[in-house]
């Protein structure tokens, strides 16, 4: 059985290594995790303007990522959190998740962090200590097409 269709049932294979994921694999993670794609041309300018990044690996292979983005000193995102689908259900989104909050404890005490949850992932990142903000606010977005 290769490494990409081998039962892992252990999480102590995978590990986190705390940088921005390549294009290509941000790519790829993005498309098969069920993430709205981006251009090739959108996620070479974006990357490199992350504030922090981890990628969950397996062997050599990134089958997770996270990131934060923002200003680096009032606001931040967390964005990103993907896990290809052969890898889902075993609790690696709290790995992640763990090292972008353990980069968080370093930020400024008044900084702003917040992100945009599907449900039911917001269940998740209630782990994290992120509430929800509505009605007293609400996410709102904006695509430009």
């Amino acid at each position: 059985m290769d490494r990409k269709t081998r039962d892992v049932t252990d999480n102590s294979a995978y590990r986190i290594k705390p940088r921005v994921p390549a294009v290509d694999d941000y790519m790829r993670l993005r498309l098969e995790s069920g993430l709205t794609p981006f251009s090739r041309e959108a996620a070479e300018k974006g990357l490199p303007n992350s504030i922090f990044g981890v990628c969950l690996m397996l062997g050599d292979e990134t089958i997770g990522m996270g990131r934060i983005i923002g200003d680096g000193g009032c606001f931040f995102q967390v964005a990103d959190i993907a896990i290809l689908p052969a890898h889902q259900g075993r609790g690696l989104a709290k790995l992640i998740m763990t090292a972008l909050s353990d980069f968080i404890a370093t930020l400024p005490k008044t900084a702003y962090v917040s992100l945009i949850a599907d449900v039911p992932a917001n269940r998740l990142y209630a782990q994290f200590g992120f509430d929800e903000t509505a009605p007293r606010s609400v996410g709102m977005a904006r695509r430009v097409i």
